[in-house]
Parts: C-alpha cells; sequence; structure tokens
C-alpha cells in the first residue's frame, strides 16, 4: 500500500522533472506559449522545495508561497498564489 511520503516523493520528482524539462522557457526574454512559460517559471519556483521532499527533508510553505507569487507578478496574475494558499490554509483549517 502506498504510503503518503511515497506519494509526496514522486509527486516531487515530477515538478523537479518538469523544471528540467521546461527550462529553456525561464527569463523574461524567453519566446512560447505563456502557458508553457508559466509553468516553466512555476516547476523552478518550486524545484528546491521538490528536492527537500526527496530528500525526507521540510522546507517553509510561506517562503514556497512567496516563491508562487513571485511567479504570479512576472505574469501579472492572481491565480496561483490564491490557490496555493487556499490549498495551506485549508490544511491548517
Amino acid at each position: 500500500m502506498p504510503t503518503q511520503n511515497s506519494q509526496a516523493k514522486i509527486l516531487a520528482q515530477g515538478i523537479y522533472q518538469i523544471r528540467q524539462l521546461l527550462s529553456g522557457y525561464l527569463g523574461s526574454q524567453a519566446e512560447g506559449d505563456t502557458s508553457v512559460r508559466e509553468a516553466a517559471h512555476l516547476a523552478y519556483a518550486l524545484h528546491n522545495e521538490a528536492l527537500a521532499i526527496l530528500n525526507n527533508k521540510q522546507f517553509d510553505e510561506n517562503i514556497a508561497l512567496l516563491k508562487i507569487a513571485a511567479v504570479d507578478a512576472m505574469f501579472n496574475e492572481n491565480y496561483f498564489h490564491k490557490q496555493f494558499a487556499g490549498l495551506v490554509a485549508n490544511e491548517k483549517a
């Protein structure tokens, strides 16, 4: 039976791999579809947190949320931060 830890590691590895695959879409001068560039920046923002999970460590959720907010700011949106902050708020409730 899978554990929550093994499931988290599978998802963390996925985020890390996505970051590597989309690295060519990082930066303000990168060309490509906006959604692909957003995905690249979101994966980049969370790759250190993904590595922490893979190494059986924890990370600061508030710092992760700040990184996500920075991605939103880069694209003049508030979608990602609102969604992720809601997950954290629901977990703490």
